[in-house]
């Protein structure tokens, strides 16, 4: 069986790569390494393995049968997006669009890696896949929100018109071995400013919340979603949830920092809880995070300290 990964090279992306590689498959991974990095996919030696750099805004021709496309590819955290704004909804429109072609010409079977950003700033939690979200369409943020939330229209338009067998998964705060360093997420920022000794940046009161899932829980609920039968969103993500103040102190702890909290202005739209119910995860493809904070995060800071050396 062969599949297809975009965004291969990326974080969550070169881990999907390792899974799909590990349970037999050919996997073509596919990356302009705008935010991905050759680095992540280095290591891998197999002939069952092939990359081709490519932009998934441009068409993308193929030779041979593919069973499965994996659609991660995309900007993804708060820095990237905010940086390339035209390159994320390019992506979001484009690449899907592209991507869902090449599906259809192929006879592939779908995935799209949404994100917990379309519930935008949610007034609910934890957030149900029935909750249509509270987005600014226009605002910072909006770039990536409504890519996504495109993403999955025209995902669920070429399943109901054309018959593409489709998946939708939306990806919560995930973390682990081969993020940036400077990406921007709250993963990488503490555990950085930590290491180095400097203080962690706390946004507002630190009272908003976020839920952190291990990559490789994370990419084994999207393989389950992708072998599954299920057909609209679905939430992968680990519901333990935690302010970011509380974050600060448990990085502070696990690396035995004299790190202090300094705190700065929030800034705008940015989401004040984060929390999947993954009642469905559990339910229809037997799946719910087994990898505990702490140790999760032991290994992240283990893989930042090889790169601050």
């Amino acid at each position: 069986m062969k599949a297809l990964v975009t965004g291969g090279a990326g974080f969550l992306g070169s881990h999907l790569c390792d899974l799909l590689l590990a349970k037999g498959y050919e996997v073509l991974c596919v990356d302009n390494l705008i935010t991905g990095n050759e680095q992540n996919i280095a290591s891998i030696n197999t002939d069952r393995f092939s990359f081709i750099r490519h932009d998934v805004t441009k068409p993308l021709y193929l030779e041979g049968k593919i069973d499965f496309i994996f659609h991660l590819a995309s900007p993804a955290s708060p820095i990237d997006y905010l940086e390339l704004p035209i390159q994320t909804l390019k992506v979001g429109a484009l690449g899907t669009h592209n991507m869902l072609g090449l599906a259809k010409e192929k006879e592939a079977r779908f995935l799209l890696a949404s994100t917990s950003e379309v519930y935008g700033d949610p007034l609910v939690n934890p957030q149900s896949e029935e909750y249509w979200g509270n987005v600014n369409p226009i605002g910072p943020r909006g770039v990536y929100d409504e890519a996504k939330r495109y993403a999955e229209a025209i995902t669920m338009a070429y399943h109901r018109y054309h018959g593409i067998d489709t998946r939708i998964v939306r990806i919560f705060n995930t973390y682990g071995p081969r993020m940036r360093l400077n990406d921007g997420r709250v993963v990488p920022n503490f555990i950085g400013q930590a290491l180095r000794g400097e203080d962690l940046t706390v946004y507002g009161d630190g009272l908003q919340t976020r839920s952190f899932c291990y990559v490789s829980d994370e990419v084994e609920g999207i393989y389950r979603l992708m072998m599954s039968d299920y057909k609209l969103p679905m939430n992968i993500g680990n519901p333990e949830e935690h302010t970011i103040l509380e974050f600060a102190q448990i990085i502070i702890r696990i690396t035995g920092s004299s790190s202090k909290i300094a705190f700065k202005e929030l800034p705008v739209d940015d989401p004040k809880q984060r929390r999947p119910d993954i009642t469905k995860a559990k339910k229809l493809i037997g799946w719910e995070p087994q990898v505990r904070l702490e140790a999760g995060l032991k290994e992240t800071i283990k893989y930042f300290k090889t790169i601050l050396e």
